[in-house]
């Protein structure tokens, strides 16, 4: 018995460590698939659906599906319709592992078979680079499935010798809801429905169990990777909550049609077993499996608009409002969490653009308010979350726009120091031609924030460039005729120091308003191509560990930009 045991746990152990293998090389492999499908596909229910059904068959994880979307949501990329829509066809996509298992490695038994496919696959790993590498990594898991499978399915038939069917609860309501709850819990223990389900089949074709409590288990198995998503948004953000409560009330309502329907459908199961699948139990439990799932859908779809609707309603977003969509999760996948970081700078970016307008044209105190400090631990936030995310190879699109993402916050954090200076703004209110310059940038202010915070505009930052040329330019011209007036006693020296760190402070606003704004259009244009940070950042540092004081970015003319 005790040997039995072990080869039913080792199997489990040996099919979970081949599907993480597996499902781990093909995200690589894939790269950015998963975020060229969700981006580009999703724009209707009903190819969300069939993206969420493609991508997890692809990468045979409904996990890494579930967490690309709500990456994409986070990031605004995705609306949460189609987010949801993405959601029900991973539930319909998870169920393929059952097709593959019952078909090739029941029926088959090619695990002794994979063995070479395993070694080849190691040596592909150890020894390659690059996707040969990955690929490596894909063989070995895809051999390892199949090896374990074969010790499952062995240790299932030598438990047959110890139970039978007769022994587990009877084929009646209470029993089958049994049966479903100790499914659900397998899910959750082995935090895989595929392996829950790979154990289910092995038992049906080892004759561990008959055909209907093999059927009442896969319904739980089923609503158990629901279980697993909701434990897992705990403490997560308003999208992850919002997308993990779709995911538990789908695979609920699923397994309830699965469950009501067991009695109906028995003999219909059994015969299409016998006749059809010549006696593979387990290629009809898959077929179940796919089925209640299919009508899952089919009856959710027309209802999705206004179920995801009331989904927002219930689960409404918490935590800091500027950085509420950095979700930690994002961090598994690098280019989702670079956009959703790119996405909370637009919006850090459109508020303090939008404060620093009502100052300048004299409708708000700056200094010590509450919206100072929160704009501060906004950055803050969002400069640790950076700090997290796996940086790409230092070449190609993806470096570029992560490089573009530092130079924004860092653009935007010095704004945000420089805005602090009432003393510069007071002299700018007060002198007449500082004030028309203050008016002007004001007026910039105000069609950048409605820029950024319109996401089918993308930021223009000509406008800002030209005005910081001319404002640098004018202050060079300004600065000698001051400094004469000065020299010729027609205006005080102090007053004149003043007008001149008035002026420099307008220059500096100008410039970081002028780069912040480029940087956050530059790598978000669907055209973007990659290319170095242009001349105008050259040689300035990035600070995002250490706040350094530097010159004065308009005391020479900036570079022209590439």
């Amino acid at each position: 018995m005790f040997t039995v045991i072990t080869s039913v746990l080792g199997g489990v152990g040996l099919f979970l460590l081949g599907m993480i293998l597996m499902t781990d090389g093909l995200k690589a492999l894939a790269g950015d698939a998963l975020r060229t499908v969700l981006s580009r596909f999703t724009d209707n229910r009903f190819k969300a659906v069939a993206a969420g059904a493609g991508i997890t068959l692809l990468v045979q994880s409904s996990s890494a599906t579930t967490v690309a979307t709500i990456g994409f949501v986070s990031a605004g990329l995705l609306a949460f319709q189609n987010a949801v829509g993405v959601v029900i066809g991973a539930a319909v996509g998870t169920t393929g592992t059952g097709w593959i298992v019952a078909l090739l490695g029941l029926k088959l038994s090619i695990g002794k078979v994979m063995l070479p496919l395993i070694g080849v696959g190691a040596l592909a790993k150890l020894m390659g680079r690059g996707k040969i590498s990955q690929a490596g990594v894909v063989l070995a898991g895809f051999g390892v499935i199949f090896v374990g499978i074969d010790v499952l399915q062995a240790g299932m038939q030598g438990l047959a010798d110890h139970f039978n069917p007769a022994d587990f609860p009877e084929a009646t309501f209470g029993g089958r809801l049994l049966l479903s709850l100790i499914g659900m819990a397998m899910t959750v223990v082995m935090q895989s429905s595929s392996a829950a389900v790979a154990t289910t089949l092995a038992a049906v074709a080892g004759g561990t169990i008959d055909l209907e409590q093999a059927a009442s288990l896969v319904v739980g198995q089923n609503v158990g990777t629901a279980v697993s998503s909701g434990l897992a948004s705990i403490g997560g953000t308003g999208p992850a909550k919002r997308t993990a409560l779709a995911h538990v009330v789908f695979n609920l309502s699923a397994g309830t049609i699965g469950f009501l329907a067991l009695p109906a459908v028995m003999h219909a199961l059994d015969r299409w077993a016998t006749d059809v699948a010549e006696g593979n139990h387990a290629l009809a439990i898959a077929a179940f499996h796919t089925a209640f799932n299919l009508l899952g859908a089919a009856l959710f779809l027309p209802i999705l608009p206004y179920f995801a609707r009331a989904i927002e309603r219930w689960v409404k977003p918490r935590g800091p409002r500027l950085t509420q969509h950095l979700d930690a999760s994002l961090l598994q996948l690098p280019s989702v969490a670079i956009e959703a970081v790119r996405n909370v700078l637009k919006g850090i970016a459109a508020t303090l653009y939008d404060r620093l307008r009502q100052m300048l044209e004299g409708g708000r105190k700056w200094q010590g308010s509450s919206e100072f400090r929160e704009l501060e631990e906004a950055l803050a936030e969002t400069r640790r979350f950076l700090q997290r995310i796996t940086p790409p190879e230092t070449t190609g699109f993806e470096f570029q726009r992560q490089l573009s993402t530092v130079h924004a916050l860092d653009h935007i954090e010095r704004m945000l120091e420089d805005a602090n200076e009432p003393e510069s703004l007071a002299v700018a209110r007060r002198n007449d031609s500082l004030r028309r310059v203050a008016e002007d940038m004001g007026e910039l202010l105000a069609q950048l924030v409605k820029q950024l915070r319109d996401p089918d505009i993308e930021p223009d930052a000509q406008q800002a460039e030209a005005f910081s040329r001319k404002l640098a330019e004018d202050r060079r011209t300004a600065r000698p005729a001051i400094l004469e007036a000065t020299a010729a006693q027609r205006i005080g020296a102090e007053q004149a120091l003043k007008d001149l760190a008035a002026q420099r402070w307008l220059d500096r606003l100008a410039y970081h308003i002028w780069r912040s704004a480029h940087h956050l259009r530059e790598m978000t244009r669907k055209e973007a191509k990659a290319a170095p940070p242009t001349s105008a950042d050259a040689g300035m540092p990035t600070r995002i560990l250490k706040r350094e004081d530097v010159e004065t970015p308009g005391a020479n003319p900036p570079p022209p930009a590439n």
